[in-house]
């Protein structure tokens, strides 16, 4: 189970990819040759109407109907259209932030610098990111790590404020005989997603998560993202210091161009009891945006 361990300081200024550009055609063979029984497994989480959020920089999701097949249906019987044609149409509003989504590099800085040592003030732009926007993360088709780590403290989830450590990632990988590899997804099952919906505001008060060596030892080894159920995936309140605010999101996304996947609904997968599946995630275009809405899957 010997790991490349990847000092990221060496990468090219200029790349936008980060980590993902350890994906390779090998690394999506390798992937799609774990698929046995051709069966899709969903890990996203609904998004909808007071789907939890963390106020105020995270805004609610709104949807209202702009068109509705009776006011088409008039509309178009005036222009002389013959058949009974009418369609409904919709406007959503929304922080890319909410329910299942991808955090692209561009989201996080650590004061100015962004990933790859660019200048906050001069990609971050009022409509948008003009670098390290979510529509250059390529399509993810590699495999993906499940750890399922609710049980760890020998109840169905973790308590919020739970840091998961390295040596957890460590023990479970000596457990299931496997461990993270170039091109990798890691995905963190802490049983939280149970307050997803039935719960918001225990949700998002706290939740488990990894810290700051967990991380580094997950990025170190070369994976393009990591998952969790939860909302933030890294443990909150943190463990470092009362006053240091997110620090997984800043080493991830500024120092090693790792991609965070959160609010995922891992359960049914995790029931599989696989330690290793095929995993596919690709994020909509929306250009120059933080983030994006995510509906990640496995295939068994």
């Amino acid at each position: 189970m010997t790991a490349c361990v990847h000092d990221h300081s060496s990468w090219p200024a200029a790349d936008a990819l980060g980590a993902c550009r350890l994906l390779t055609p090998q690394v999506t063979l390798a992937a799609l040759s774990l698929v046995v029984e051709g069966r899709v497994l969903d890990l996203g989480q609904e998004t909808m109407a007071d789907a939890p959020r963390i106020p105020p920089n995270q805004t609610p999701y709104v949807m209202s109907m702009s068109a509705r097949s009776a006011s088409t249906l008039r509309a178009r019987r005036a222009m002389g259209v013959e058949n009974e044609v009418g369609s409904n149409l919709e406007r959503v509003g929304m922080t890319m932030h909410v329910g299942t989504h991808i955090d692209a590099l561009g989201h996080f800085t650590i004061g100015d610098r962004m990933f790859g040592g660019r200048s906050a003030e001069e990609v971050v732009a009022d409509r948008g990111l003009t670098e390290l926007g979510v529509e250059q993360i390529p399509p993810i088709v590699t495999r993906a790590l499940v750890l399922d780590l609710a049980g760890l403290d020998g109840g169905e989830f973790l308590e919020a404020g739970r840091p998961i450590k390295a040596a957890d990632l460590e023990a479970w990988s000596a457990r299931a005989g496997l461990a993270p590899r170039d091109g990798d997804a890691v995905l963190i099952r802490t049983g939280w997603g149970r307050f997803y919906m039935t719960d918001n505001p225990r949700y998002v008060a706290g939740e488990p998560g990894i810290d700051l060596g967990a991380a580094r030892w997950l990025t170190e080894r070369g994976v393009v993202a990591i998952g969790a159920d939860t909302m933030a995936v890294e443990v909150l309140p943190g463990t470092e210091h009362p006053r240091i605010l997110m620090p997984v999101h800043q080493h991830c996304l500024v120092e090693a161009g790792v991609h965070l996947i959160e609010n995922m609904a891992l359960d049914g997968l995790a029931a599989e009891g696989a330690g290793e599946v095929c995993f596919i995630a690709a994020a909509p275009k929306f250009t120059g945006a933080t983030g994006a809405p995510l509906r990640p899957l496995a295939l068994v």
